[in-house]
């Protein structure tokens, strides 16, 4: 009897449930891989090898994946696996007779550019929301930060790296008074404290990560041409050491996806899915409005054709809001050591839909390597009762690769040429540093002079001659001096005649 009714060649199996002893097969039904989805457990007791698992099934069935590999292992679904005694073993557990080791067409990516294609945005496509908690920004400089991205756009200024958002800063540090009376007010102290942070963030390496050019969202939804979804790995293994920019990246490509994506309702099969390891890094210290974007995008998103995963150690690392709607459950084993764990196991008993012949909250711990707690979604998007499973292996490499290996992986990558050149165009720092220069020539160049500067710099014997005709400020010239002379004695021979005249006519005499 099968555990998951209605499934088809065309689903994701998971593993065989041992719940009772005709327990059948429990798998995914793909057209409802895009209503999401949490593994949780402890460590050690196998969440990569499912994440494996779903990702590689969810590649045969044309969809493609993006997922972080945080400990370097999750790189091994790039190669064939090696088949063994024990595997063999668990193979005959499932039931699985049609098993062959392949590997899964892979795109590796780091935000460093050292162990995949680089990852790069531009600051403006991150934002002033990500990137101050990227900065661990305050509330007063993450205004400040707002105010710096407000006048970028008022003055045209591209903000695409680091550098061009040092450079708005100077502007908004030497405009200060100007810039806080008409956008709001602007200390010194915030903008050395953002300046800071910027400092801090490029000798942790994360000036690679902004940038052109920039990431598309297409590259990471390719197929192959007989039809398998592409597995896009991102290295994070130096990534997990900054949270928060692990986490930002993450919720930053997320956001971009349902910004992005039209609206296509529930397909065949999802356009996506998106898996987000150490996702309480995510909820960690994040603020109320963060928390209220990422429970909004999960809950539209799925109507895009994109489906979410989380995975992390506890269900309640997840708020509730965001808890409710994954559908799509794998429980691995929980030690009820501290009063942290016990609760976390009562949690994740409630989570799921009973089932009569299995008590939750005690098998929970009871779980081995390999072995979880499983619900699906079924028709109708309702869940199953949960099922005690054995975790089916995956038919890639379950371990890490050589340097070797993925140097070879990343030179046949037919994206390489297209994201590992970066390209610096135009933007703000060039645009601000030309304006600089343009305003110090203007002030280095002479006023200009007037007609005696012309004069007093012309020089020489034509300047000598033409003094000598034309007169200086202080000297007259032969013409004016000519001409005062006539003048003068033009108008003594008028002045005579008039003063003769009325002489004249008042005596009688004749003129």
């Amino acid at each position: 009897m099968a555990s998951t009714p209605g499934a088809t060649q065309n689903d994701i199996l998971i593993g065989k449930a041992v719940t009772t002893p005709d327990s059948g097969q429990v798998f995914l039904h793909t057209k409802l891989g895009n209503r999401h989805g949490l593994v949780a457990g402890a460590t050690g007791t196998g969440k990569t090898v499912t994440l494996m698992t779903l990702a590689e099934g969810f590649s045969r069935q044309g969809v493609p994946v993006f997922l972080a590999d945080v400990k370097g292992d999750v790189a091994g679904l790039a190669l064939p696996g090696t088949l063994n005694d024990k595997l063999q073993a668990r193979l005959g557990e499932i039931g699985i007779s049609d098993f062959t080791p392949a590997g899964n067409p892979t795109v590796f990516w780091d935000l460093f550019g050292k162990l995949g294609h680089p990852v790069r945005t531009t600051v403006s496509e991150m934002g002033p929301t990500l990137l101050a908690r990227i900065l661990e920004l305050n509330d007063t400089q993450s205004g400040v930060l707002d105010i710096v991205f407000k006048l970028a756009d008022d003055r045209g200024l591209l903000l695409l790296d680091l550098e061009d958002l040092r450079a708005l800063l100077g502007l908004v540090a030497d405009e200060r008074k100007d810039i806080s009376t008409s956008y709001g007010l602007v200390s010194t102290q915030s903008v050395g404290a953002i300046q800071r942070s910027l400092l801090r963030l490029e000798q942790e390496g994360g000036a690679h990560f902004f940038g052109e050019p920039a990431l598309e969202l297409n590259d990471l939804m390719r197929t192959t041409s007989d039809g398998r979804g592409v597995i896009n790995i991102l290295a994070a293994d130096s990534l997990i050491l900054k949270p928060r920019l692990y986490s930002s990246f993450l919720l930053w490509l997320l956001s971009e996806l349902f910004e992005q994506l039209p609206e296509v309702g529930d397909l065949d099969r999802p356009k996506l899915v998106f898996v987000f390891d150490e996702a309480h890094l995510l909820f960690d210290d994040a603020p109320p409005a963060l928390q209220q974007r990422v429970e909004q995008v999960v809950r539209i998103i799925r109507s895009k054709g994109v489906g979410v995963y989380f995975c992390s150690q506890f269900p309640d690392d997840i708020p509730d809001n965001i808890l409710g709607q994954l559908g799509n459950r794998v429980q691995h084993a929980l030690r009820a050591f501290t009063p942290r764990d016990q609760k976390a196991v009562k949690t994740a008993a409630e989570t799921f839909v009973p089932n009569p012949a299995l008590k939750v909250a005690e098998v929970i711990s009871q779980l081995g390597t390999g072995e979880a707690l499983v619900s699906t979604l079924q028709d109708k998007g309702v869940p199953m009762p949960v099922e005690r499973t054995l975790v089916a292996p995956p038919r890639c490499r379950m371990g890490a690769i050589t340097e070797a290996e993925r140097a070879q992986l990343r030179a046949s990558s037919p994206i390489g040429p297209k994201y590992d050149t970066s390209v610096d165009r135009e933007s703000a720092a060039e645009m601000l540093a030309k304006r600089a220069e343009t305003a110090a020539v203007q002030a280095d160049a002479p006023a200009a002079k007037t007609r005696e500067q012309d004069d007093q710099e012309e020089g020489g014997i034509g300047q000598s001659i033409k003094d000598a005709v034309f007169g200086t400020k202080r000297r007259q010239g032969m013409v004016e001096t000519m001409a005062k002379q006539t003048a003068r004695t033009v108008g003594n021979q008028i002045g005579r005649q008039i003063l003769r005249g009325l002489l004249g006519g008042i005596f009688g005499g004749k003129r």
